[in-house]
């Protein structure tokens, strides 16, 4: 039968999170009148609440027991908030039930959600007798169940969150939206609710961030050494500075930048800057902190121990080189004890006053050698009286050790007495056979060097009238270099010839000249990228960039072609007319970008010393940027500088003396520190010499 219900237009059921917000969910209400109920579960809380008397309570719930009794219907007695239940409230309310007809008792705890769907299971049971029988768990006894299948949850749920989530950028949105379908997902938030499962996601982001933020931490500070030695290498610059000071001191360096970036908001690893994986940066707020602060001391305390420790070495060497007991050829075992000393333990290793010393010895017996060759030079009459190709006797080496051995220079090598020995024997051979090959300064024999600086430089009379008719004959041609990097030389070298005529011949103010271009792109110390063949000689050369890698393959480039061309006759490359080009990047037409790389070719040109063109003056382009107008003015002054170096070549008073023959004799001794190549470099590069038939012997050598 029907029950009337005294609860009429009131809501039949709401959760804690609709909580003032009642009006944004549905709404459903209890029905007026009368209502078919099948059961009733008779709610007690046990917990300990503000001015209320659980006796009263009890009596209260007995009085609504008996009206619900009247109705035949099953009731269940349930205990809530057992999460806060006192013992006696508990025993109380379960003794209750005992005497009413033995009531069954679920002990339940919504908060933490235990027993509830328990409490429902047992009143249906008892409704509809057909279902299994119940079986009632005790509170703590669920509670234990429950709290090792909520962790056996989470332990899957934070699984699934770290397998998703990679990225501390994530937001809770996106990612629940991808572990919906998942079960992990699925039977946390029925067992915790979504509130949670949030919270365990916003955690794991907040790990990503903070492992993320400590990476870049780390790679800041492994770079920050060499920022310091970069910066501030020199220990006199910085050694009384404090710390502000020293910041001060890194901001104006010039490459300040190229190291450190200064951030408009601080601390770093609360910017965007964290995330900005490409710039690899130092932000300069790092310098505030304590391990930025560690390692700016451990800078300083190493450029201290360098130079205490190039102390030590200096100090080293200026004893060996005071101490009489260093002699040539001396063991370092020997040495030691005399020219060390505990200061010198302190801040070098033995080894590398090994190596100091053993350096030293070097010197030392070099210098000993020259003396003692000296020496038997000094001393010739004694090498007089031996036959040719003979050894000399033992009693002749006696007689010469002692006639010699009163000097210094002698007693020197009195430890190396082998090495003492060959000399003397290498000066006999030399006295009698005087060769190159014999010659106590070989390989610094003046023979042998004067022959490789004469096979070097000269060239002979048949090449040069070739190359001289070679330069005549291309009067109205024009061989042009085109240097740049990534495709810029061909793409210009085709804008260039699309303009040329079908037999490659330009037209420049009304006269056609033949072109020759040469895009080069690759290194230029490779034959196949030289700027010179033997069938191309160029006039001038155009160098293009767009980037700042561009620009440092142009200057390598140049720097490497003249390097290249020191020390040869032909050496003209070193004055080749240079045109430096940038090259507008397409949709790039303007901006900060553009104005550094304009700068940057500025510097250059001044360095190079040679002509800069950029898209805002009378500059060149290419593609679509080519102006025929620009290209000819180019090409005009490269003519102009080649007519000019044609007609400095060719002058009436060169030609006068061509057939001028002087004869000069040098005589140079081996040895000598005065180079053979200064004495001889004004002949050299006169326009016509020839080397003499007749060579010089050894210990000299003749030029004519």
């Amino acid at each position: 039968a029907a029950t009337k219900l005294a609860s009429a237009e009131k809501l039949m059921y709401f959760c804690t999170d609709q909580l003032g917000l009642e009006q944004d969910f549905e709404q459903k209400q209890m029905p007026d009148g009368k209502l078919l109920v099948d059961g009733f579960l008779l709610c007690v809380d046990v917990s300990r609440g503000m001015n209320r008397n659980f006796d009263e309570q009890l009596k209260f719930v007995s009085n609504l027991y008996n009206q619900l009794a009247k109705t035949k219907k099953p009731v269940v007695v349930v205990l809530t908030k057992c999460d806060e239940g006192v013992e006696r409230y508990i025993r109380d309310a379960h003794a209750f039930a005992l005497g009413k007809k033995n009531l069954q008792v679920v002990e339940t705890s919504a908060r933490s959600n235990v027993n509830v769907d328990l409490a429902f299971s047992t009143l249906v049971q008892l409704v509809d007798k057909s279902r299994g029988k119940t079986k009632i768990i005790p509170y703590f006894e669920a509670l234990k169940q429950q709290s090792q299948q909520i962790a056996a949850a989470k332990d899957k749920y934070e699984w699934l969150v770290s397998r998703i989530v990679k990225s501390h950028n994530e937001t809770w949105a996106n990612v629940s939206r991808k572990m919906q379908p998942s079960p992990e997902y699925q039977d946390y938030v029925y067992l915790e609710g979504t509130p949670k499962a949030k919270k365990l996601f916003l955690q794991h982001v907040h790990r990503l961030k903070q492992e993320h933020i400590e990476r870049r931490r780390k790679a800041y500070l492994a770079l920050l050494p060499q920022a310091f030695d970069a910066l501030i290498p020199d220990l006199d610059e910085i050694d009384h500075l404090g710390r502000g000071k020293v910041e001060k001191l890194l901001e104006g360096k010039p490459d300040f930048l190229k190291w450190f970036v200064v951030l408009e908001e601080t601390p770093w690893d609360a910017t965007s800057h964290v995330d900005n994986v490409e710039n690899e940066r130092i932000p300069f707020d790092l310098m505030e902190t304590q391990p930025a602060c560690e390692l700016y001391e451990a800078h300083l305390e190493k450029l201290r121990n360098e130079r205490k420790r190039a102390e030590m070495r200096r100090a080293f060497r200026e004893n060996l080189e005071t101490s009489p007991f260093v002699t040539p050829g001396k063991p370092w075992e020997e040495a030691r004890s005399f020219i060390m000393n505990e200061d010198f333990y302190m801040w070098l290793e033995e080894s590398v006053y090994m190596d100091i010393y053993s350096k030293h010895q070097k010197q030392i017996i070099d210098k000993a050698k020259e003396e003692f060759q000296e020496l038997l030079l000094e001393y010739s009459e004694l090498f007089y009286e031996l036959e040719l190709d003979a050894k000399p006797s033992k009693e002749k080496m006696g007689v010469i050790q002692d006639v010699l051995g009163e000097e210094q220079r002698f007693k020197a090598l009195q430890k190396l007495q082998a090495e003492r020995d060959a000399l003397i024997l290498k000066h006999i051979h030399f006295v009698y056979h005087p060769t190159k090959e014999t010659c106590p300064s070989c390989p610094g024999c003046v023979d042998s060097k004067i022959e490789q600086l004469l096979s070097s430089r000269f060239i002979r009379p048949s090449e040069r009238n070739q190359k001289n008719l070679l330069l005549d004959s291309n009067i109205d041609r024009i061989n042009l270099v085109i240097l740049g990097k990534d495709g810029l030389a061909r793409e210009l070298a085709n804008e260039i010839r699309a303009l040329c005529t079908n037999d490659d011949k330009y037209v420049i103010e009304g006269k056609m000249y033949e072109l020759s271009l040469r895009p080069i792109e690759g290194n230029v110390r490779l034959p196949v990228n030289a700027f010179q063949t033997p069938t191309f000689q160029p006039h001038g050369c155009l160098c293009l960039y767009n980037s700042k890698e561009s620009l440092s393959y142009v200057v390598e480039s140049i720097e490497k072609s003249r390097e290249s061309t020191i020390g040869r006759r032909d050496n003209h490359l070193v004055h080749l007319p240079l045109t430096l080009i940038l090259v507008n990047k397409r949709g790039d037409p303007s901006g900060e970008t553009l104005h550094s790389l304009i700068q940057q070719g500025q510097q250059i040109a001044s360095k190079l010393q040679c002509v800069f063109l950029d898209p805002a003056s009378a500059g060149i382009g290419y593609g679509r940027n080519i102006n025929e107008k620009q290209i000819s003015q180019v090409l005009k002054g490269l003519l102009d500088s080649k007519r000019n170096l044609n007609l400095v070549s060719s002058t009436s008073s060169i030609k006068d003396l061509a057939d001028v023959e002087l004869r000069i004799v040098m005589c140079l001794m081996c040895g000598d520190p005065f180079n053979a190549d200064d004495v001889l470099l004004p002949i050299l590069q006169a326009q016509s010499y020839r080397p003499s038939p007749c060579g010089g012997g050894a210990g000299g050598s003749v030029l004519v």
